[in-house]
């Protein structure tokens, strides 16, 4: 590794214009390359549900990891760190240097649109979670990406929107998983599109302190992709890198400023320095190379995938229904539109596309294959949004293999370029130049007669026509700079044909390329809605004849996407009613919720079973039948509390006011919220069922301890069930009396554990320093407050099992 003097004589032979060049990036995902020093280009990628590379292109699949909420609920740091190294072979395996990964943002409220990409609603668990994948990552010479630096909570005008929030609350709550990132190494911090307390985040002072300097940062701070929006006021603060380029404030604009005197070189020299040693950390100093990763062939990948999608599941409750006994089921009636067709990952930039997805009805029928007959009942439309054509209704025109023709075209309608694609969903193609109007068409072959409901996604002109019958034609204007938007997922325009079963339509889409319109274009198409009565009364006569039915309900690409936030909880498209007449009919019914972020369930009490899946990745259907049937415990525990209806929860706002939104709950997010409100949730954080029973036994823990100590508390307990299973003991704190605001409890540890059948085991939970203190603005420093605290173990936030208390003695001055 270099040193600084060898960084800072790399810096010094380079030109005030090479140095603004390299803070700039080359291409939308690429660094600049600067042969003076051998400076190669370094490659960057969304994450965290998988590695997608430069290019959008369903061609070249990646492997997709469970949802990040699906990560939070495993509770295990050595499992989320072997994730971490997949997500680093797979960046070797897609040349990429830097991996925009992990989101460090809270759950601060069930209507965050981006929700699924968060670990937890509370500060240690994120904090924890995400060190665990940084290290993962990093530990292969490939860079994380601690992201979105800071308060960047919800997606309601997230580009603009202007946080407010005391300095205590962002210290306690929103800087601490940031914190713990540059603790665990970081290499780089995004800096979020938001403002807080009206300084936008890219020229915010809370780039330089904390982060650079108390917490001592030695990595790249790079701007979320377009945050830039000045010159002077960013290179004047703390931002290193921004992306994407070529276009940039900075720039000529940079290069003015240095040499009229409005920002110092040496500003300039540090933010170069910095990235040469991001760049000697992930050796691109050097021509890309294979990079020495662990052997992890197709099927390792796909069996620790399947590992995690079932340790992450949360069983909320069970009336002894599950597991499931396949040599005592003869019919098990599996039931929903997302058993066959589920929702693996959220929406928006982080998305990829997986070579193969594993759905819960495959799943299944593979685990009872030979042993028991499973039917598949869809139940009613859940207002899924057109799908994009796929190779499982079409074929290309031209070729007549299974997909979709995508061709550009120049001005007077010439072909310039053509090629086979797989979906009609295409966010990046390449463009030669002259290209004037990308098209893409296929034959479609209904397999139901009646009204079909065509769509096509994008900006600018756009027609769409099938079998030479136009549904739609016009321009479409661009509302929103939001490159989620803009890019990845722009608003589709629908129209419906009347189509005759088996009989193959040509439908055409094509879209005019205009700047400023993004590169997105997207042809949907969906079959008619079956009639929602019919489809429910099959759903409950199949689930009456069954030894066990198993309803999959879940959100849409609607509910759960960056960009934007929800505006409600509610399942819709009658699966409330579904899963209800179900449960009426058969008592032995699951319900599984695959969804990324909390849904009311009105009929919890209802159901036999109630398993919550996440978007639990490409493996989704495989880890989803060891869990049903016995084969792997659901490990998972809540890392945010679910309520049960959006009326309940203590924080909700998303939306800003007059380009404001404050925090005004401070430090009371989460449990803590709930809590201070006096609510019940319907489960709290930390809760989650196994396959066996546990016995709290004893508790050994200090009963004092001097201020900015961290301290162990043992915790000795029994499986009291018949079978072996893994326990998650949580400690909580309190402090009651306290001169200064606290919540009410508040989450500082956990340790899991397992033990056979019968046997007891002790976990050590280890409780840092930071739990007992809390910052002072007056000082603007930390402080530990002396005195008794309540300690409390327990198995969530509302389930406790032991209370003690410590007290924290002043450390004494020598000297």
């Amino acid at each position: 590794m270099k040193d600084d003097r060898t960084l800072d004589r790399l810096v010094g032979r380079l030109t005030l214009e090479q140095k603004v060049r390299l803070l700039t990036g080359a291409t939308t995902w690429r660094t600049a390359a600067e042969a003076d020093i051998g400076l190669r280009e370094m490659v960057m990628s969304d994450g965290p549900a998988g590695v997608r590379g430069e290019a959008w292109d369903e061609r070249r699949p990646s492997a997709l990891l469970p949802s990040a909420s699906a990560l939070g609920a495993l509770w295990d740091e050595e499992l989320v760190e072997e994730l971490g190294g997949l997500l680093a072979a797979e960046a070797a395996r897609k040349g990429v240097d830097v991996v925009l990964a992990p989101t460090l943002n809270l759950h601060r409220t069930p209507l965050g649109g981006r929700h699924f990409e968060c670990f937890s609603e509370d500060p240690e668990l994120t904090g924890r979670t995400g060190a665990a994948l940084i290290r993962g990552i990093q530990s292969h010479g490939v860079a994380a990406t601690a992201k979105h630096y800071v308060a960047n909570d919800s997606e309601t005008d997230r580009l603009t929107v202007d946080v407010r929030a005391s300095e205590r609350t962002l210290r306690e709550v929103y800087l601490a998983p940031f914190e713990a990132a540059v603790e665990a190494g970081v290499w780089l911090v995004m800096a979020g599109y938001n403002a807080v307390n009206n300084v936008t985040m890219t020229a915010s002072p809370l780039l330089r302190e904390p982060l650079k300097g108390e917490w001592g940062f030695d990595g790249v701070v790079v701007s979320d992709w377009a945050a830039l929006r000045s010159a002077e006021e960013p290179a004047r603060a703390a931002l290193d890198l921004a992306m994407p380029g070529p276009q940039s404030p900075w720039g000529a604009s940079l290069v003015r400023a240095v040499k009229d005197g409005r920002v110092p070189e040496e500003a300039v020299d540090e933010k170069v320095r910095r990235l040469l040693r991001l760049a000697d950390r992930v050796g691109a100093f050097a021509p890309p190379r294979r990079r020495r990763m662990p052997v992890r062939n197709s099927y390792e990948s796909r069996a620790l995938l399947r590992r995690a999608a079932a340790a992450g599941s949360v069983l909320l409750t069970n009336r002894g229904v599950l597991p499931l006994d396949p040599t005592e089921l003869s019919t098990v009636a599996v039931i929903g539109a997302h058993a066959a067709a589920p929702r693996t990952q959220g929406g928006g930039s982080a998305g990829v596309f997986p070579s193969d997805v594993v759905t819960p009805l495959a799943g299944i029928r593979a685990r009872l294959r030979g042993r028991a007959r499973v039917v598949h009942v869809p139940g009613p439309t859940p207002g899924v949004a057109p799908s994009p054509l796929d190779t499982d209704r079409c074929r290309d025109p031209r070729s007549g293999a299974p997909g979709v023709l995508l061709r550009v075209l120049d001005e007077s309608g010439r072909e310039l370029h053509a090629e086979h694609r797989l979906s009609g969903r295409q966010l990046e193609p390449d463009l030669p130049a002259g290209a004037r109007t990308v098209e893409i068409s296929a034959v479609l072959r209904p397999r139901q007669a009646g009204a079909w409901t065509f769509g096509v996604g994008g900006f600018g002109r756009m027609t769409l026509t099938v079998d030479g019958l136009t549904l739609l034609e016009g321009v479409f204007l661009r509302e929103t700079d939001d490159p989620a938007v803009v890019h990845v997922n722009p608003p589709v325009r629908e129209a419906r044909a009347v189509l005759t079963s088996k009989r193959p339509v040509h439908v055409v889409a094509r879209r005019e390329l205009v700047p400023g319109c993004g590169r997105a274009t997207v042809v949907t198409a969906a079959p008619p809605e079956p009639d929602a009565e019919l489809v429910s009364a099959t759903a409950v006569e199949a689930a009456r004849a069954a030894d066990v039915a198993i309803v999959v309900v879940g959100t849409t690409e609607h509910d759960e996407t960056e960009g934007y936030d929800r505006s409600g909880l509610s399942l819709g498209g009658h699966q409330d009613d579904l899963v209800r007449a179900v449960a009426a009919a058969n008592a032995r019914t699951v319900v599984v919720v695959n969804s990324g972020g909390p849904v009311e369930m009105p009929w919890r009490e209802e159901v036999g079973a109630l398993l919550l899946a996440w978007f639990p990745g490409q493996e989704a259907g495989a880890g989803l039948a060891d869990v049903l049937f016995g084969l792997a415990e659901p490990g998972g525990r809540l890392p945010t509390t679910w309520g049960a209806s959006l009326a309940d929860a203590p924080v909700t706002r998303t939306r800003p006011v007059g380009g404001r939104l404050p925090y005004s709950e401070g430090l009371h997010i989460g449990h803590r919220a709930w809590l201070r409100a006096g609510r019940a949730p319907a489960f709290w954080f930390g809760h989650g069922l196994g396959y066996t029973t546990w016995e709290y036994e004893a508790v050994d823990a200090p009963t004092k301890v001097a201020a900015g100590d961290a301290f162990t508390m043992r915790v000795r307990l029994r499986n009291t069930g018949t079978r072996a299973g893994r326990e998650v003991v949580q400690v909580y704190m309190a402090r009651p009396g306290s001169s200064v605001e606290r919540p009410l409890r508040w989450f500082v540890g956990y340790a899991a554990v397992r033990a056979e059948a019968g046997r007891a085991v002790t976990a050590d939970v280890e409780v840092p320093a930071r739990a007992l203190r809390h910052w002072s603005e007056e000082e603007r420093a930390w402080s530990t407050e002396p005195g008794p605290y309540r300690l409390m173990v327990g198995r969530s936030a509302g389930d406790r099992r032991w209370e003690g208390t410590v007290t924290v003695e002043r450390r004494a001055v020598t000297g």
